[in-house]
């Protein structure tokens, strides 16, 4: 396990005191193997529930805090979120495979990812143990481009 349970723990217990997380139920799980992802919450909305997993055995972010305090603000944003969801699907009906709600499906979710990670990178700036930020996802992107380039 790269990470140290213990301290993220301590950073789960941190943050979800800044967001002002306290009334939920939330339990870290630290994923141990490989999994495409960096971070991922579930939540159950009416008990007030969430996981909120970290990957742990090969994540793409240097900086695990970061990623506690954005999948924190996914839950703090949950209920917005939903809505939307929501109002896409009324709009554009349940079919996932029409052009029209794909195009507002993907504009939606960087929206909501890019505000996410702004507001992670504030939060990190004011409280943050370690405020540098992670261009993992960047960089696996620039090792794969370089080593695609050497076979050329």
């Amino acid at each position: 396990m790269i990470a140290d349970e213990q301290d993220l723990k301590k950073g789960l217990q941190k943050w979800q005191k800044v967001l002002r997380l306290q009334d939920w139920d939330i339990k870290l799980k630290p994923v141990d193997q490989k999994w495409r992802k960096t971070g991922d919450v579930k939540v159950d909305r009416d008990d007030r529930k969430a996981v909120l997993m970290v990957n742990v055995f090969n994540p793409s972010s240097e900086n695990l805090e970061e990623v506690i305090i954005h999948e924190l603000l996914h839950i703090k944003l949950w209920d917005m979120d939903q809505m939307l969801e929501g109002l896409l699907h009324s709009v554009f009906g349940n079919e996932e495979q029409d052009p029209r709600f794909q195009f507002a499906q993907h504009q939606f979710m960087i929206m909501l990812e890019a505000t996410v990670e702004d507001l992670t990178k504030g939060f990190l700036e004011l409280g943050g143990n370690c405020t540098d930020l992670s261009f993992g996802r960047l960089q696996s992107s620039i090792e794969e481009e370089l080593s695609s380039g050497e076979k050329e």
